[in-house]
């Protein structure tokens, strides 16, 4: 039997921080973004206290934090940004 893949999306505000980072700090955090798809729940990720469906991960000072639609075999970027403001609203 084949693994699953998830497909990864991005929701729009994600997306422009992203877009913001340096071009090597955006290739780490687009490579622990792509890795989700095989494996939405690696090691080292956090589940997110007071949400049934938030997770984060690290990557080095910088999180991305992202919720796991099973049923649809969807990994939603919700937020990317820098550990002392990513928690932010």
């Amino acid at each position: 039997m084949a693994a699953r893949r998830y497909r990864i999306e991005f929701k729009p505000s994600a997306e422009k921080a992203l877009d913001k980072l340096s071009a090597d700090l955006q290739k780490r955090v687009v490579r622990a973004i792509e890795l989700l798809a095989d494996d939405p729940r690696p090691p080292g990720v956090v589940k997110m206290a007071g949400d049934d469906n938030l997770w984060r991960v690290r990557v080095g000072s910088f999180r991305v934090v992202y919720e796991i639609h099973d049923d649809l075999l969807v990994v939603m970027v919700l937020r990317v940004g820098h550990r002392r403001d990513v928690y932010r609203g």
